[in-house]
């Protein structure tokens, strides 16, 4: 999609008045600062989704007191319906928000490309897959031929789904694709033995568990290195980045100590999250909730040197994979689209 300067008003028209409506600050319920309020440095977080374990950092610093300590006023918003958050960011009417590496890259190859940068992973590995019922012989991509994938019809999922069956053995063109409506994926699989959905194991895979549903499992990063891209990661406005770098590296590192808190305390956390919620989207998903976080929590800094990180070689990786299959508008420079320099 292309934007050019008279659109992006648009959208900031819109957007401030769909804010209205949306957004409410998570310092409301806590009243102790409002003398202070008017001393710290505003600034709006826009989710990608309503609330959950991939969100559970951003919870832990607004009740652990770390952005306020850091000289700021943190509002977490939930995204206009049917607008993306990296437009809402894009726009300014907010200063960061979430998206995935593989999402992103239409955004920095259109011939208007957005002005974002991803500026913290929040988790370090891809941990989404292939999720079906157990015994159907989908452990492997392979065995998808001859089954039914629940596709959302987007370039890039069809042409990593192509790749990982075909390498493998199996025939994509032995496919057969049907709409992705489904909320409750481990319930589906359950219930159609024949069906194989991409999910997330930190909340996918764990219902199932919780559900007690035996499921078959396959990480893209295992079976391609190149498919171990940044899902979820941290973006920024690239005009805020270049006029506040020093409230960029504040909110960052603030960040930082409420990931950090909830790898060590994932139970606590968790239940920070749950009574955060104002959205109402969790409730009755409590066990799911503790059970994602317990999970998560591990896969938040992992194998990095710390949280946040990017690695160049990987980030690269992926976008010369997506020039490569010709799935971009144009071949993208190393190093674009992210950065560690807000990083402590």
């Amino acid at each position: 999609m292309k934007f050019n300067k008279l659109l992006a008003v648009i959208l900031a028209a819109v957007f401030a008045i769909s804010f209205v409506s949306c957004s409410k600050s998570v310092n409301d319920k806590d009243t102790a600062n409002t003398d202070n309020n008017t001393e710290k440095t505003k600034i709006t977080f826009c989710l990608d989704w309503t609330p959950n374990t991939n969100h559970t950092g951003l919870y832990v610093a607004v009740d652990k007191g770390y952005y306020d300590e850091a000289g700021l006023d943190v509002t977490i918003v939930q995204p206009p319906e049917n607008s993306a958050a990296s437009q809402v960011c894009a726009s300014g009417q907010a200063q960061f928000t979430i998206e995935a590496q593989d999402t992103l890259a239409a955004a920095f190859t259109s011939d208007t490309p957005l002005g974002l940068t991803a500026v913290a992973a929040i988790l370090q590995h891809n941990t989404s897959g292939i999720i079906s019922k157990a015994g159907q012989g989908m452990d492997t991509p392979k065995g998808l031929t001859g089954k039914t994938y629940l596709t959302w019809d987007s370039p890039i999922e069809l042409a990593v789904m192509e790749h990982v069956v075909n390498a493998d053995g199996g025939k994509w063109e032995d496919v057969k694709l049907i709409p992705n409506t489904v909320t409750d994926e481990a319930q589906d699989v359950n219930a159609n033995p024949d069906h194989a959905i991409w999910v997330f194991y930190g909340w996918g895979g764990i219902n199932a568990e919780v559900n007690n549903i035996d499921i078959d499992y396959f990480y893209f990063k295992d079976i391609d290195k190149t498919f171990d891209y940044y899902t979820p990661v941290i973006i920024a406005n690239n005009d805020f980045l270049s006029s506040n770098p020093e409230t960029v590296k504040a909110f960052l590192e603030a960040t930082k100590k409420g990931y950090e808190y909830a790898a060590e305390n994932p139970e606590e956390a968790a239940n920070i999250l749950i009574a955060s919620d104002d959205t109402g989207s969790l409730v009755g998903s409590e066990k799911l909730v503790v059970e994602s976080q317990k999970w998560i929590s591990q896969q938040y800094i992992a194998d990095a040197s710390q949280w946040g990180y990017i690695e160049p070689q990987r980030w690269d990786g992926f976008y010369a994979w997506l020039w490569d299959n010709k799935l971009i508008e144009k071949e993208l420079p190393s190093g674009t689209g992210f950065s560690n320099d807000y990083l402590s």
